[in-house]
Order: structure tokens, then C-alpha cells, then sequence
């Protein structure tokens, strides 16, 4: 028996229960089974990679699910992303950020093309069976929505149909031309579950008792749920005299006051956009009661960063924060196992809960 399991229809649905919340267990296996399997956000690739022959080494998810790659540009390959572990003994190739022209491992010299492929390792003219298919570097899939980039190390959806669904709303906006604003960038520590902060993303129908800016800002009423294969998509209508996109004719949307666009992608991703420009919202799981969530804003337009639905996302963020900290601390009672959704208000939420439990039922 699927413990986790969710009825496909809202209307008969409980949550997923509080156990999903509280055992280690479970959270260990989200590790490989959601994240090993999933792409995530990595920034917009000019400042990733500032020039040409650049390297850059990261981890998937830092602290949580620590597998090393680099980025690198160059002419001849354009963008590549490959496993920053030796095919010798493992050691790492790059430790540090820095223009290199080669790829070569410090430990031995073993050295591999441009391309990944294996190019050369001193001292064994005498192996046999040599270079295998495994000498060369592992290259992990990459993807880019305008200039933001995406890495999965094994994932197992396209993002591309993920991403062409959001361009039938956003493609319109200039995405090559938002740049990155350290002053509106923040990372926040939630004391929360990383699927409950997801949980709170995913529906607006909290917004009229815990955010009055936000509410005073968007026509709750009209506020739309639209759901897609490993995402999804809420739509904030202004409430009148608010900043909204100027949308052209032909769009979905043509004649709309649209306020924002809350886009997101499965697992942990959330992108918002807003006539100003676009605030990514990453969240990165440290413990099953500890997350860290990333804000990075991408502004387009200075001029409208003080009005309408981007206008207080610290605030917002803040409000947020007390009620999934108080949910985390619900959840952990014996009195609690599951709820109901709301069928005309948490769609999203019914929709992410379903793909863990298909997750945990495989």
C-alpha cells in the first residue's frame, strides 16, 4: 500500500500526509528520486561565464546534493557542461573559477579535448583496453530560457516542453536584456520543509489573509490556476491602477490587466515574472525542517520596480515565511494527518503533491 498516495481527483483528494513532512527517510529519498532526476536554475550565463575559455565548477545543490560539474565557453564548442571528477582516481579537476584553455587534472595530467572526449595520460602506454568510454568526462544536459541557464545531471522530463510553455506567455519580453540586481538578491533561511515552502507557492488562496500589499494589489477574484505537465502557472490580474504588462496583440492574454506571472517548475523552482523584469526563486532543501531559498531579481525596467505585485517582495517573502515556519511546526503534531483541497483554489498544490506521490509509489 502507496502510503503517499493522492487521488487524481481534487475533489476527493487528501494531502499528502504529515509523515511525508517528518520522516528522514523520506526525505533522503527525495534526494536522488526528485532532485537526482530534475534540472535547476544556475543564473544567466554571462555571469556564470564572463569570457571566453572561462570555468566555472559548482555542485548540483550545495550541502544537499553535492555532485561536481564545471561550465566552460568556448568558440569551437559554445557552452558545455561536464563532470568535474577525474576518470582516474576522482579527484576534482577544477577546484577554483579561472580562464583555462586546457582541461587537466592536477593530480596526475590526465587531460581530456575541449570536448570532453580523452586526449592523454602519462605513464600508460602499457594499459590495455585503454581509454575506455568511461575515461572521458560525463557531459550533463543543459538548457536556457533566454539568457538563464539550467543543468540536470540525469533528469527524466524534457525541460524544453517545460519552457515552451512558459514562452507562450513570456516570450514576448526581452530576456536577453534583464540583468541581475544584487541589491534586490537575497538568500533567506526558512525553518520549514522544502515541499511546504512549494505547497504555499502554489496557491493563491492564502493572499487575502496573510499579504494585505500583495491583496490590495492583484483581483483576488480573477486570480487563475493553469497546470501543465511538470509545472505550472498562476496569473495575478491587477486590481486597478497597478503597473501591468503591455501585452501585444496575439498574446493568450491580449487585453488583460496582468499584474504577474508566477511560473513553476518542478521540483523546486519558481520564476516570476513582472513588468519590471523577473524574480527567481530557487529553493534548496538543507534538512527536512531547514531550507534555504534563493531571490535573485533580473530587472528590465528600474522604473516599476516600486509598483504593483513585484513592489514588496521582501515583505511578502517575510509573511510567507512566519506561516510555513507555523505549518512546519503544525505538522509535527499528533493530531494532524492530512487534509483536503480546495478544488477552485489549490489546483497547484494538488498537482505537486500528486508528482511525489508517483514519485514514492515507483
Amino acid at each position: 500500500m502507496n502510503h503517499f498516495h493522492v487521488d487524481e481527483d481534487i475533489t476527493k483528494a487528501e494531502t499528502l500526509p504529515a509523515a511525508f513532512y517528518r520522516d528522514d527517510e523520506v526525505f533522503e529519498q527525495l534526494k536522488n528520486r526528485v532532485f537526482g532526476h530534475s534540472y535547476q536554475w544556475f543564473g544567466a550565463i554571462d555571469d556564470l561565464l564572463p569570457q571566453e575559455s572561462y570555468v566555472k565548477p559548482l555542485m548540483f545543490i550545495e550541502g544537499f546534493l553535492e555532485e561536481p560539474f564545471f561550465l566552460r565557453k568556448d568558440i569551437a564548442n559554445g557552452l558545455t557542461c561536464f563532470s568535474n571528477v577525474c576518470t582516474h582516481r576522482g579527484n576534482l579537476i577544477f577546484h577554483h573559477e579561472c580562464v583555462s584553455k586546457r582541461i587537466t587534472c592536477g593530480y596526475h595530467g590526465r587531460t581530456w579535448k575541449t570536448d570532453g572526449s580523452f586526449k592523454f595520460m602519462p605513464e600508460f602506454k602499457e594499459a590495455e583496453n585503454f581509454p575506455r568510454a568511461c575515461d572521458h568526462l560525463k557531459a550533463f544536459k543543459t538548457s536556457q530560457l533566454g539568457s538563464q541557464l539550467f543543468v540536470g545531471i540525469d533528469p527524466d522530463f524534457d525541460i524544453e516542453q517545460v519552457l515552451s510553455k512558459m514562452k507562450e506567455r513570456i516570450g514576448f519580453l526581452p530576456l536577453d536584456e534583464f540583468k541581475l540586481d544584487s541589491s534586490q538578491s537575497k538568500d533567506y533561511l526558512v525553518n520549514c520543509h522544502w515541499a511546504l515552502y512549494c505547497d504555499n507557492y502554489l496557491e493563491g488562496f492564502h493572499i487575502p489573509f496573510v499579504h494585505e500589499d500583495l491583496n490590495a494589489a492583484l483581483d483576488y477574484g480573477s486570480y487563475t490556476t493553469e497546470l501543465f505537465e511538470n509545472g505550472s502557472l498562476q496569473i495575478g490580474y491587477s486590481s486597478g491602477g497597478e503597473e501591468v504588462f503591455e501585452l501585444p496583440v496575439g498574446h493568450p492574454d491580449y487585453g488583460k490587466d496582468v499584474a504577474a506571472y508566477y511560473y513553476w517548475l518542478y521540483p523546486n523552482m519558481m520564476f516570476n515574472f513582472y513588468p519590471w523584469g523577473l524574480s527567481v526563486n530557487v529553493v534548496r532543501p538543507i534538512s527536512k525542517n531547514k531550507t534555504r531559498v534563493l531571490f535573485r531579481s533580473y530587472v528590465w525596467d528600474e522604473s516599476k520596480l516600486s509598483a504593483g505585485a513585484g513592489a514588496v517582495l521582501d515583505k511578502v517573502e517575510r509573511e510567507d515565511e512566519f506561516v510555513v515556519e507555523g505549518v512546519q511546526k503544525g505538522v509535527q503534531s499528533e493530531t494532524y494527518h492530512s487534509g483536503r483541497f480546495s478544488p477552485s483554489k489549490e489546483q497547484g498544490v494538488h498537482h505537486f503533491h500528486r508528482m511525489l506521490s508517483k514519485v514514492l509509489s515507483s
